[in-house]
């Protein structure tokens, strides 16, 4: 999945960016108070998707 795509995503669920890290964006869920890293390349394996979802306490594409 594209990066912004799943960027759209979270913003729809309520997560909150955070930071710029060295390879990683740090997103946060204010409902679940949880944080998780979406790593900033243009493609994003789905399983990955999926564990970033989980993390956050949102749902899943």
């Amino acid at each position: 999945m594209k990066r912004k795509n799943f960027l759209r995503h979270l913003a729809r669920e309520g997560c909150v960016f955070v930071r710029e890290g060295a390879k990683h964006s740090v997103f946060f869920n204010p409902l679940t108070k949880k944080f998780s890293t979406v790593p900033r390349h243009n493609e994003i394996d789905n399983f990955l998707i999926r564990k970033i979802c989980r993390d956050l306490g949102i749902r899943e594409i």
